[in-house]
């Protein structure tokens, strides 16, 4: 793995407010995985926004747990939200969005252009 998991794990405890210890690891290191698969060709996996941008999946990822074991979201700093406000869930997705756009030289493409193809009965 060329992502430094030490960087990742403390990008992770700033953007989500808690301590990336064991208990998140399985996550992060995922996270590292992830982006590594994302890369193109020929890609510099020493550029310090990969490491950021894993941290953001990370913490996604672990929004989406802790939201779908039932816990409260935190914000950010750790405090938990009230309903009605912006949950940590729609930072960390907002957060995953700007690191994509940002690392988008480097990545490849998500989206996917479909195009129907004709049949003999349409032309």
């Amino acid at each position: 793995m060329s992502i430094n998991v030490m960087n990742v794990k403390q990008i992770f405890t700033l953007f989500s407010g808690e301590p990336a210890n064991v208990s998140w690891l399985a996550v992060i290191t995922a996270a590292c995985r992830e982006v590594e698969e994302m890369l193109l060709p020929d890609t510099d996996d020493t550029d310090v926004r990969l490491e950021f941008l894993a941290a953001a999946v990370a913490n996604s990822r672990a929004q989406t747990i802790r939201l779908s074991s039932g816990k409260s979201g935190y914000e950010y700093a750790g405090s938990i939200s009230a309903p009605g406000k912006s949950t940590s869930s729609d930072f960390a997705a907002a957060l995953l969005r700007d690191y994509m756009e940002l690392c988008s030289d480097l990545i490849k493409p998500k989206t996917f252009i479909f195009e129907t193809i004709p049949t003999k009965g349409d032309t």
